[in-house]
């Protein structure tokens, strides 16, 4: 089992609880770090802009993604411009359409020539993945997110998807594919044996990688273990 120091695919943490976020900064293995306006809600942030300036000043070295919040384009691009000036590492998060299954690729293109570093979000098709290369062609870096896990739980196998979006990706050298949603600390190996550039995961599943190698019959009695314990404590009697 590979260790958590011989892994290739960059490792981000997805989150939106400043506690949680500067406890994954600590870790050199973090290398960026993603949120969205659902995560923002769960955490309990309510001033968007407060929080997000606060998070760059604590961690002004690693990437952050930040994601608009209108669903009219022209919105979507004045946000965009406004939060790519708050850092040097912000990403700009725009959805790959909006709520009205328009394609926002004329927005992605629009603003990737303008220079701002973009995450394309919620992208979950190939024939998307396409359009979001056409678009970013000329832009600067960016990071192109397919949800791996959500294809997952369709029934469908997400890794040859995700090898066919590496592949389509390979005439926009400047874009990143990010393995987004994993479900399982399996999906972290599986993203960095196919060469998936970056996997983003929630600090739960982050922490599970200190169980590569553990031996299986260690972990079964521990697992019997706990049963007991549990048991022994709730009081169970028969």
């Amino acid at each position: 089992m590979i260790s958590i120091d011989k892994l290739q695919v960059k490792l981000y943490a997805d989150g939106a609880d400043r506690k949680g976020m500067l406890e994954m900064y600590e870790q050199p293995y973090i290398q960026g770090f993603t949120t969205n306006p659902t995560l923002m809600k769960k955490a309990g942030v309510t001033d968007y802009e407060e929080f997000a300036r606060d998070i760059l000043r604590a961690i002004p070295d690693r990437p952050i993604s930040l994601e608009v919040f209108a669903d009219e384009f022209d919105e979507m691009k004045r946000q965009a411009l406004e939060i790519a000036t708050w850092g040097s590492n912000v990403y700009v998060k725009i959805p790959v359409s909006n709520t009205h299954q328009q394609p926002s690729h004329e927005l992605i293109e629009r603003l990737s020539e303008q220079d701002v570093q973009l995450n394309i979000t919620a992208i979950l098709t190939l024939d998307q993945v396409r359009e979001v290369a056409t678009a970013v062609r000329n832009g600067p870096g960016c990071i192109v997110s397919v949800f791996a896990g959500r294809i997952a739980d369709t029934g469908v196998d997400p890794v040859p998807v995700m090898k066919e979006a590496l592949g389509i990706l390979q005439s926009v050298p400047q874009a990143e594919l990010l393995w987004a949603s994993p479900r399982e600390v399996l999906n972290i190996y599986q993203a960095d044996a196919i060469g998936c550039h970056i996997i983003t995961a929630t600090n739960d599943l982050l922490q599970k990688l200190s169980l590569a190698g553990k031996d299986l019959s260690e972990y079964s009695l521990e697992t019997v273990q706990m049963f007991y314990n549990d048991a022994q404590k709730a009081g169970y009697e028969l």
